[in-house]
């Protein structure tokens, strides 16, 4: 319902909204801009500016996010770093476990050629054996060895390592042997000089660095440095073995034996694996002497045949 006009008041035309005039002042401007800056690209280098003045707050609104995504992939970065750094350091100890032990076979290895190569060529044949137990006794220097009866081993059986005679078995069961040191007090080896063939006999001392020589007069040819080889007497050990080698020659003239000393050439207190030694005794037995000629008896004594009976 129209509003009713009140008497005595002047009639006013209806104006024209302002806000409705810039509205379609500025629509004429823009379809007019963009006209100009579609056919004549005019507007390119105030376009251009606008994007210049407008770049800071742009980066600005995307700062944050920009924060956000770089301190998501440093922690990400870090903890793969570190799941990585835990891999390597597990598989460094790995690596270097399996070289222990690579080190340990290839020494093992080593070992045991070193015991092949000091095998005697006339041995018929060898077995290598581990020292699984030390007697702890200091005057008992034994060791038992894997080897027993199932693999052949008997008593009194030549045992060597890589550098010479170690010593020999004196207990033997199914699956194990004790083995009696060259260096035990109640064991005894005969052995001659390399360097002239004097033989002797070598004690153990209880010291598995050192042997007596208690048997050599005074004059013996003996001196510092001799190497010690087995003579092959005695049945055990074959000859030409290294046993030790002198280390100490003393001569008091008013004693008739000569106070000698060696070091054994074999490792005793260190050994692990030893080299076990089948051979057959080379023992020269004597010509046989071929029997007596029987003479022939004379013609006279010869015995006539009896006469058949009747």
């Amino acid at each position: 319902m129209p509003a009713l006009r009140e008497p005595g008041a002047r009639y006013a035309p209806p104006r024209v909204s302002t806000l409705g005039l810039r509205a379609l002042v500025l629509i004429a401007l823009s379809v007019g801009l963009m006209v100009a800056d579609h056919r004549q690209q005019g507007l390119a280098a105030i376009r251009s500016g606008l994007s210049a003045a407008a770049w800071p707050l742009q980066m600005l609104v995307h700062s944050p996010v920009a924060a956000w995504d770089w301190l998501s992939a440093t922690l990400r970065t870090r903890r793969e770093l570190l799941t990585e750094n835990d891999a390597l350091k597990d598989a460094a100890r790995e690596t270097d476990l399996k070289l222990l032990r690579l080190e340990a076979i290839e020494q093992e290895n080593q070992r045991l050629r070193s015991l092949l190569n000091a095998a005697p060529r006339d041995a018929e044949r060898v077995q290598a054996a581990i020292v699984m137990r030390v007697d702890l006794d200091p005057l008992r220097h034994r060791v038992l060895i894997d080897r027993g009866s199932r693999d052949g081993v008997a008593r009194a059986q030549p045992v060597i390592d890589a550098h010479g005679v170690f010593g020999q078995t004196i207990n033997v069961g199914p699956f194990a042997a004790e083995v009696i040191l060259l260096s035990d007090p109640t064991h005894a080896v005969p052995v001659q000089v390399e360097r002239n063939g004097l033989r002797t006999i070598a004690v153990g001392s209880g010291d598995t660095g050192r042997l007596t020589l208690p048997y050599l007069p005074r004059n013996a040819d003996v001196q510092a440095d001799d190497l010690l080889v087995t003579s092959g007497l005695g049945g055990v050990f074959p000859a030409g073995l290294p046993v030790a080698r002198i280390s100490e020659v003393r001569r008091d003239p008013s004693q008739p034996l000569a106070v000698v000393s060696a070091r054994p050439t074999a490792a005793l207190d260190r050994d692990r694996e030893v080299l076990l030694l089948w051979t057959t005794p080379r023992v020269a037995l004597p010509a046989a002497e071929p029997p007596p000629p029987v003479a022939a008896a004379p013609r006279e004594a010869r015995a006539k045949p009896k006469p058949a009976p009747p």
